[in-house]
């Protein structure tokens, strides 16, 4: 044999053996160890809610345990980056809320580029918010409403806090139609509902998972959803867009994401097995009572939506002049 012969075999082994490892490590998964979802708020919220609910039919499909990790903080950033720097090996994913669309223009200094180091895997859903009104209050409709914040008074609502996607919902509405609304930040949505049931505040706006217990006790009145469709769950409230405001669309969300480097292989078949847990009915019907529609699809439908609420959140953030709490 030759010595370029010789060669050009050592050389053909050694490409062989690079490429092992990588094949090996897709051809595992996910026999390794467990899978963490990482809820990116504190428990008992909607992400929270979400991780668990799909943990349970994941860990049966995939034949290997899935936990759920909360690591709340900063609207969700600090878990965020988290999975952002954990080895990208398939065995840690982030279970992300609609403020991941808006943190990389509200907090300054993200350890973590939001469209750069994490790669949607799908979207779970959407939901509507729903702005409402305390029962006895003289605002009956949403033109009620509109009359108001055309006056020099103009009209105080609440939210979940300063940055919430609440807030960025009506600084667009006001901001886009000559309306004056007031914003006053609420810790949270419980602080936020107790003064709204009160009355200590005129209008809230919320998820319908947090605003529809205190319709249906008709000590709330829902005024207007937020997203382009009405919401299953209301289907008798109007939406922002059909009351005179075409093309409003500012829906709450729900994906599933993973560090960026993960192999294609492993995002490929945690999409596929995410879409079928969505699909079953019990998964389904218990996102539906949280007014979550699902959406379901491609890895690349998930990354099309989220950069486009980061585009459209940013650019109201900026030109509001909206700063985290």
């Amino acid at each position: 044999m030759t010595d370029r012969a010789r060669f050009r075999l050592i050389a053909m082994g050694l490409a062989v053996l690079l490429t092992l490892p990588l094949g090996a490590q897709a051809q595992a998964w996910p026999m390794k160890q467990p899978i963490k979802l990482v809820a990116v708020f504190p428990p008992g919220g909607s992400v929270d809610q979400v991780a668990r609910l799909l943990a349970q039919p994941l860990s049966q499909q995939l034949g290997q345990s899935v936990i759920v990790e909360n690591k709340g903080g900063a609207s969700g950033s600090i878990g965020a980056a988290a999975v952002a720097a954990a080895p990208a090996d398939g065995y840690t994913f982030a279970v992300v809320f609609d403020t991941h669309g808006v943190n990389p223009s509200l907090i300054p200094g993200l350890p973590f580029d939001s469209k750069k180091d994490l790669m949607p895997i799908v979207l779970i859903g959407t939901a509507p918010m729903v702005l409402a009104t305390q029962a006895g209050s003289e605002f009956r409709t949403l033109a009620d409403v509109v009359a108001a914040a055309k006056t020099k008074s103009g009209v105080s609502y609440g939210s979940i806090g300063s940055g919430s996607l609440g807030h960025l919902a009506m600084a667009l509405l006001g901001k886009n139609n000559g309306l004056d609304f007031q914003h006053i930040p609420y810790k949270g949505g419980g602080p936020l509902m107790n003064d709204a049931v009160a009355g200590h505040v005129p209008l809230a706006i919320g998820s319908v998972f947090l605003v529809k217990p205190h319709i249906d006790s008709k000590r709330m009145r829902a005024l207007a959803v937020t997203t382009s469709g009405r919401s299953a769950e209301l289907p008798g409230v109007p939406t922002l867009a059909e009351s005179g405001f075409a093309g409003f669309d500012a829906p709450a969300w729900w994906a599933v994401l993973a560090p960026a480097r993960t192999p294609p292989e492993i995002l490929k078949r945690m999409n596929e097995e995410i879409n079928r847990a969505l699909k079953l009915p019990d998964v389904a019907k218990r996102l539906e009572s949280q007014g979550i529609s699902v959406v379901g699809g491609t890895g690349e439908v998930a990354r099309v939506f989220i950069e486009k609420q980061i585009d459209v959140w940013g650019k109201v953030v900026k030109d509001n002049g909206i700063k985290a709490d």
